[in-house]
């Protein structure tokens, strides 16, 4: 695709969203695409316009870029000048929604909306609030409200293969974890029967999803049908076995001999029991880690970036960068500082990218790791890398878990490898671009470059003493410069220096090896 040049004539977006003099803009995803100007009903009859707003409206009063647009509205199959047509779209939609509705600005096109006015970034405002309260009855409040913005399906009547693959995905997962918080709650105070029918329309749309069947077990036998859901257990039981190939998980099996025994208690109703050893794999932190502050902080505001403002977390963040410039030190110590925020545990697997292809470790022994840190016995596992791919996606759903995926080769690598759940968060690290994952899954990307000299002297310093460090100026900048300011080199020199030798000396050694080389 060329690169687009922006030359759309519209204002610059300054402030916040303005309402303007048509009124407030209201757009409905949750369902049927509604939109609703001040009072008026606008109807949006050409699909491109309608993916075009539904697009704009995730990401309400911030810039989306003319690529992202283009993305979402064409897919693969660009027009011939993508600027000019986005801009003549845009024209259209100004129209249809009012003058001041759509901005634009160096970023991109903005959408004069409100967060809250549109329900799919409410829906996920609510929850992120309910994961916040301290109040179980303001979170109950909070879950409710959440769960009857849902109209049907999300973006119904907007044909984009961007959001089908994305958008729609994160949020169904997101609204079918938040349903079977609000089961729980219900069961808690005695309403089971409340939750029959939804339950059973979510478990015949979602078959293989266990843990919306766990909850339809335990309401049934709530409400003394305990012969109904013996029924039920064996009827998941055979289509999982069928489809995928193993018995139902842990949580089912339970639920099940629980009932066999008329023993089922309240404890059943909690939607994600904890493993029985929480994997803790993250490799040492690295010893001295210095500089890299606007990485980390970076990295910090990917995990957090829209927290309580309807925008969801960053799930993926892929950091590529050269050979030595401390990717994989960056990865680990970032995972060690936000360890405490994946309560539900932390993954490590090393894929090997940067070996030979005989060593590179394939995506069927990387998914057998995980599956193996998980506790999922041999027997249980499907036979294809396909289907450990879901059954691990499924063993993650509705926990809180970070997977660092070290030394990727290419996205076919890591693909089966990625969480589905909108509570977990990956971390890949790669020599080479990972285009494949960025364009496909919306991953974030951390393009890490080599430290400045500053950085790399507060390197040594925190290897080799700062007293040490600070008496042979010269000595230091010689070796930051032989070294191509590489954190991995200057990691290596720092500890094969003899603390009794000048640095001088080492710098002498290594400027007389690069002499060699050339």
């Amino acid at each position: 695709m060329r690169r687009p040049q922006h030359s759309d004539r519209q204002p610059a977006l300054r402030g916040g969203p303005d309402p303007g003099p048509e009124g407030r803009l209201t757009v409905r995803l949750l369902g049927p695409l509604e939109v609703v100007v001040g009072a008026r009903t606008v109807e949006l009859t050409a699909g491109r316009l309608r993916t075009l707003l539904a697009t704009l409206a995730m990401s309400a009063g911030r810039p989306v870029t003319v690529d992202h647009l283009a993305m979402a509205v064409w897919g693969q199959d660009f027009p011939v000048d993508v600027p000019r047509t986005v801009s003549t779209y845009m024209t259209r939609l100004r129209t249809t929604l009012g003058a001041g509705s759509i901005v634009f600005n160096p970023a991109g096109y903005v959408l004069r909306a409100a967060p809250e006015d549109v329900d799919a970034l409410r829906f996920d405002m609510l929850l992120n609030a309910a994961a916040q309260a301290v109040d179980p009855l303001r979170e109950a409040e909070l879950v409710d409200e959440a769960v009857t913005l849902w109209r049907g399906v999300p973006f119904e009547g907007v044909r984009s293969a961007w959001l089908d693959t994305t958008e729609v995905p994160r949020m169904v997962d997101r609204y079918l974890s938040a349903v079977e918080r609000r089961a729980d709650q219900l069961v808690s105070v005695g309403r089971s029967a409340d939750l029959l029918p939804q339950l059973r329309e979510l478990t015949i749309r979602f078959p293989l999803r266990e843990s919306l069947w766990a909850r339809l077990l335990v309401a049934l036998d709530r409400c003394d049908r305990p012969v109904e859901a013996l029924e039920q257990y064996k009827l998941i039981r055979g289509r999982i076995n069928r489809e995928l190939g193993v018995d139902p998980g842990p949580e089912l099996q339970r639920i099940y001999r629980e009932l066999l025994g008329h023993t089922l208690d309240s404890s059943v109703a909690r939607p994600d029991p904890p493993l029985q050893v929480v994997p803790r794999q993250l490799p040492a932190d690295v010893n001295g880690f210095a500089g890299r502050t606007a990485e980390v902080e970076e990295l910090d505001d990917l995990l957090d970036d829209g927290a309580g403002q309807g925008v969801r977390p960053a799930r993926i963040v892929v950091i590529d960068g050269t050979e030595g410039v401390g990717k994989t030190a960056l990865a680990v110590h970032w995972a060690h500082q936000v360890a405490h925020r994946f309560p539900d545990g932390q993954l490590y697997v090393d894929l090997h990218g940067d070996d030979p292809a005989s060593r590179v470790t394939s995506p069927a022994r990387a998914i057998d790791a995980l599956l193996d840190s998980l506790q999922v016995p041999a027997h249980n596992r499907p036979g294809s890398v396909e289907g450990q791919a879901a059954l691990f996606r499924s063993m993650l759903s509705g926990r809180r878990v970070l997977t660092v995926l070290d030394n990727a080769r290419d996205a076919d690598q890591v693909r089966p490898l990625l969480p589905g759940g909108p509570g977990c968060v990956a971390l890949v690290t790669a020599r080479t671009p990972l285009t494949g994952i960025v364009v496909a899954l919306g991953a974030r990307v951390l393009r890490l470059d080599r430290p400045n000299i500053d950085e790399a002297r507060q390197l040594l310093a925190h290897r080799l003493g700062v007293d040490r460090v600070r008496a042979e100026p010269d000595a230091v900048a010689e070796i930051i410069e032989s070294c191509a300011r590489l954190p991995l080199a200057l990691a290596r020199v720092a500890t094969s220096a003899d603390t009794a030798r000048p640095l001088a000396e080492v710098a002498a050694r290594l400027r007389n090896k690069r002499m060699k080389a050339i």
